[in-house]
């Protein structure tokens, strides 16, 4: 059996040989992928517990930030949501490798998920502006449940452009989490804690959300 490092290693190994067939990173040298990718993914567990939760990956990909969080936290079940059947079948190959029986791959976007499902925690990485992004997680959140978005420089940026969605959805962020490398930002996390009960009418279908945002 593999232990934690191990898995890491052969994860990192499992995407670049993908990654010459389906392009699923821009970073291709193994010591800038642990940086780019892996340090990022689990960066928020510095100040987050992610111990014995039930967790959502939405838009996970290549498996960012899933998988690195799933090696690291075997008690808790991981759902990764993507909607690529390649990418997909990826994950489901890096599942049974890894031997990551806490993780399940579903193959949909996540507005067709069954509403009723509620998770302790969404994580999020690239995959949308917040406007957007709140409307796909928030209604699949417990009460007090929270969406840990990775964002970048422009997170204040995106917060105050989702000014309605946070009131719409009865949300707020809770924390954030910023990361500098001298002057500059490179990693800035939004803890958003969902409040209360999300409307029955959200999420709205994806083309709806893109064309309107709340």
């Amino acid at each position: 059996m593999m232990n934690k490092k191990e898995k890491i290693d052969k994860f990192i190994e499992l995407v670049l040989i993908e990654n010459e067939k389906f392009n699923l990173t821009a970073v291709t040298n193994k010591d800038d992928f642990k940086n780019r990718h892996i340090l990022d993914s689990i960066y928020p567990t510095k100040v987050f517990d992610f111990e014995n939760k039930f967790i959502m990956d939405l838009g996970s990909g290549a498996g960012f930030p899933g998988i690195p969080l799933a090696i690291n936290f075997p008690t808790s079940k991981f759902v990764l949501v993507e909607p690529i059947t390649k990418r997909c079948e990826f994950l489901e190959k890096v599942k049974k490798e890894l031997e990551l029986d806490n993780v399940e791959i579903v193959n949909k976007r996540v507005e067709e998920l069954d509403k009723n499902t509620k998770f302790d925690v969404v994580v999020t990485r690239a995959v949308s502006s917040l406007n957007i992004l709140l409307e796909l997680a928030i209604p699949y959140l417990k009460v007090g449940g929270s969406l840990i978005a990775y964002k970048g420089r422009k997170a204040i940026e995106e917060i105050n452009e989702a000014a309605s969605a946070f009131k719409l959805l009865s949300c707020h962020v809770e924390d954030e989490q910023i990361e500098k490398k001298g002057e500059d930002i490179i990693r800035y996390n939004l803890f958003i804690k969902k409040d209360k009960e999300t409307e029955a009418e959200y999420p709205r279908s994806y083309s709806k959300i893109k064309k309107k945002p709340l």
